[in-house]
């Protein structure tokens, strides 16, 4: 187990260097100096366009594991501080368990309950819990101090779970009434301390709140009083509405974007992925620069993306599409002659000696079920909503080959793509959930 925490640490320092993950051997080491410090700069949840969910309580690894090959979340948000939290006790929840998300690929969205409005009727829930002081005295002083120390608290709590600066913290202020003057102001004084404290110590100020009370409270700020409070640089909304966006009738659309909102459009239910099932909030995110097209690096100087690729055959075939094949079919290690678009007797027998090795019946014609399996060759990595990279392009040309869509192959998984992984799973009669998972990819490679 000791070894299999090493091997996890050391991959998410690989990750977050850029570069290719060491053995557990040689980042050892170091991985053992920061499980010591219990601290790793995690930036969380970065730039990224898609689905999330959060629950009270942090999933178990296993649970997790189903979620992340089945589910259509990529990100997850977890109560890692505040003493409000209904979750105080987090059995799975260690620095570990987050290290181990990290390295598996989901966004965390560390969040804090803390000091609730003073007119919020469900709190305090417990006896060593404290409402946000109403105190008009000062200027609200006294909320000024608690959202201060409540900034050092989270980060603190943060450290404490491996989540370094530069990561966002959403802290959670449940919904109140607006119209309670001192309720609001001590609130909005409350959140801006915070705000100003919690960015000084290094991390990225996030605000969850109902869209008709906090949020339109920070927008009403935003709007009317510009400079006299400091705001969150990202805000989260809670608007149970059932649209996966990041918009509500609350406030206007020209505030924290682009890139600094996220949406909770749908309130505590059950959802079943993997066999696993969890009471959620779904949530969809646009945050930071959005998910964003990696280079590709394969064929150089050759287009491999299409809407369309038609039968080639000795009597009809387009140069371009030749091209694609002559590549992928050199990479397949078939074909050894020039990439010049010419379907000649060396393209034939390249193209001829790949159908063979992939059991399809050996022909001087390349058709549709040839070309789904091609361009769908590689590794069968589970893609999402947000996902990018050298995966999503081979995924969406092959469905652009199968027929399922008919969209420019950018290598963002958004929501064409996943309208297409939709199409093709339902003609294929597989589990439609949106998501690439391993038996989409099976399809894909045996050319259905």
């Amino acid at each position: 187990m000791r070894r299999l925490v090493l091997a996890a640490l050391a991959l998410v320092l690989a990750v977050l260097a850029g570069s290719s993950p060491a053995t557990a051997d040689e980042t050892a080491p170091q991985a053992r100096k920061l499980a010591s410090q219990r601290q790793i700069a995690l930036a969380t949840p970065g730039d990224f366009t898609g689905y999330g969910f959060d629950q009270c309580v942090a999933p178990t690894q296993s649970a997790m594991d189903a979620w992340w090959k089945k589910s259509p979340f990529t990100a997850v948000g977890i109560y890692i501080s505040g003493d409000s939290r209904a979750c105080r006790t987090q059995p799975n929840l260690s620095p570990t368990w987050v290290a181990t998300q990290v390295a598996r690929g989901w966004r965390l969205l560390p969040i804090a309950l803390g000091p609730q409005a003073s007119c919020q009727p469900r709190f305090p829930r417990y006896k060593d819990d404290f409402k946000i002081s109403p105190s008009p005295a000062g200027g609200y002083a006294t909320a000024a101090a608690q959202g201060a120390a409540e900034a050092d608290k989270n980060a603190a709590d943060a450290t404490t779970y491996g989540i370094g600066a530069g990561s966002t913290i959403w802290y959670d202020l449940e919904g109140f009434n607006l119209q309670d003057t001192h309720c609001r102001e001590s609130a909005l004084v409350f959140t801006s301390a915070w705000v100003t404290r919690i960015k000084a110590l290094g991390y990225t100020a996030g605000f969850y709140s109902s869209a008709s009370s906090g949020i339109k409270m920070l927008d009403d700020a935003r709007r009317l009083r510009p400079g006299q409070f400091a705001l969150p640089d990202r805000i989260w909304i809670a608007r149970w509405d059932g649209a996966a966006n990041t918009s509500t009738t609350y406030i206007p659309e020209d505030g924290w974007r682009p890139g600094g909102r996220m949406k909770q459009y749908l309130g505590g239910h059950n959802e079943t992925w993997g066999g696993v099932t969890i009471n959620i909030d779904s949530n969809f995110i646009d945050l930071g620069a959005g998910s964003q097209p990696r280079p590709e690096g394969r064929c150089p100087g050759t287009r491999l993306g299409y809407w369309k690729y038609p039968k080639l055959s000795p009597a009809s075939a387009r140069a371009t599409r030749v091209k694609v094949l002559q590549c992928l079919l050199t990479e397949q290690g078939t074909y050894s002659g020039p990439v010049n678009g010419s379907y000649d007797a060396a393209t034939i027998a390249g193209a001829r000696a790949w159908q063979s090795a992939r059991r399809f019946t050996p022909s001087n014609t390349f058709s549709k079920r040839h070309w789904t399996a091609l361009l769908a060759a590689g590794s069968r990595t589970t893609l999402k909503r947000g996902s990018v990279g050298e995966s999503v392009h081979r995924l969406q040309r092959a469905l652009n080959a199968a027929g399922a869509g008919r969209f420019r192959a950018t290598g963002v998984f958004d929501a064409k793509t996943e309208s297409a992984v939709r199409t093709y799973q339902k003609r294929l009669r597989i589990g439609v959930s949106g998501v690439a998972t391993r038996q989409t990819w099976n399809k894909l490679q045996q050319g259905r």
